[in-house]
């Protein structure tokens, strides 16, 4: 039996000796009693859509866990970072910082939103923006003038920058928050991954001006489908309520609608299977960092690196990801591991290469193309037996 094969079925075992399912997801959500009660308790109330007192609660416990004073829970991740960079006042004909490694929302909801993104390359431990080039790039290819931050090449004033933490390990924020405000520009955190991770003892959501996170049926955490965004700022927490819920105005019973809003409101029924899943966010987290802990330690003798949190952070190691020596290493990994029936995959395209991002301007290092090149995710579920 050659390396490989010893290393395909040695990782067949482990994985099958943690997860005793026939096929093995990626990320699957865990559910108990718990859910099911508070599912049929809201059923009961008839208050299953966007009215109902469980969605505040939900906001309240979302904004403590960031360490935040506020929350507005949306229908998903995507939604909440739109309606943040509208709520900003980004625009068409602006820009937005963010990274080219990342899941293809981040730049969606840029786009949404009507500016364009400018894609930088990542840390090659984290894969996440880079704020040596984040530095890099403000200072040589932009300038200011009446109150803004232009872009040197397209003149294109810049708002925001977008920071996404990838699979939970968090991004630099001290470095980069500084670097936003010293250049003027918003800084809001894509935590749509990294619920429960902490920066140098901060929750990731809590260093930015804004940040979002995801309740996707993947996440830590679920409510089916769900996102919320978190912030310090009363006014834009208004702002964000308004624009999210069409943008109505208050009245008994007049349908008085003054800009153009959105549908995003998160249903009560989804927050209803939010509160009790965020009863078992610090356990999920525990038994996920097993789960990295046992990896790492079956990695160890093979040609693989583990991604592991930088020093002084805690990642919630949402999604394990292990990098190859070679492209070829990194495939025949995962035509093997999904031919037995354990979903493994690539990490993502990178944007700058998608088709509706490829005239954007993309100051490539050649990191995250290395890192698209060798890294696969494994599963990463909480295990069975919780």
């Amino acid at each position: 039996m050659s390396n490989q094969e010893l290393l395909f079925k040695s990782f067949q075992d482990v994985v099958r000796s943690t997860f005793h399912e026939d096929f093995i997801a990626l990320h699957r959500p865990v559910f108990s009693d718990s859910e099911k009660d508070m599912l049929c308790n809201c059923i009961d109330s008839n208050f299953v859509s966007s009215a109902g007192e469980e969605i505040e609660l939900f906001e309240q416990k979302i904004a403590k866990v960031a360490d935040r004073k506020y929350c507005v829970a949306t229908v998903n991740g995507t939604s909440a970072l739109h309606a943040t960079l509208v709520a900003l006042g980004v625009s068409v004909g602006h820009e937005v910082i963010t990274q080219s490694l990342s899941f293809v929302a981040t730049a969606n909801a840029i786009a949404l939103s009507g500016a364009s993104p400018i894609f930088l390359d990542v840390e090659p431990k984290t894969g996440t923006l880079s704020s040596e080039f984040l530095y890099e790039f403000l200072k040589n290819e932009t300038y200011g003038k009446a109150g803004g931050l232009y872009n040197k090449s397209s003149d294109c004033q810049i708002k925001a920058c977008v920071v996404m933490h990838t699979f939970g390990h968090p991004a630099e924020m001290d470095k980069i928050y500084d670097l936003c405000q010293k250049f003027g520009i918003f800084c809001i955190e894509d935590a749509a991954e990294a619920l429960g991770s902490m920066y140098k003892g901060q929750p990731a959501g809590s260093l930015s001006d804004a940040a979002v996170f995801s309740f996707n049926g993947n996440k830590i955490i679920t409510t089916g489908g769900g996102g919320a965004v978190v912030s310090n700022d009363r006014s834009l927490r208004d702002r964000l309520k308004h624009i999210t819920t069409t943008a109505k105005q208050p009245h008994r019973y007049e349908y008085f609608h003054d800009e153009l809003g959105f549908n995003y409101r998160m249903p009560n029924l989804n927050a209803c299977l939010g509160l009790p899943q965020l009863q078992k966010l610090n356990h999920f987290i525990e038994e996920k960092r097993k789960l990295f802990y046992k990896y790492r330690d079956f990695f160890k003798p093979w040609d693989v690196r583990v991604w592991t949190e930088t020093e002084g952070n805690r990642s919630n190691y949402w999604l394990n990801a292990v990098s190859f020596s070679s492209r070829e290493a990194r495939d025949n990994f995962l035509i093997h591991t999904n031919n037995v029936g354990i979903m493994t995959r690539p990490i993502w395209q990178l944007l700058p290469t998608l088709p509706m991002y490829i005239q954007c301007q993309n100051f490539d290092k050649g990191i995250a193309s290395s890192l698209y090149e060798t890294t696969v995710n494994i599963p990463s579920s909480v295990p069975v037996y919780v």
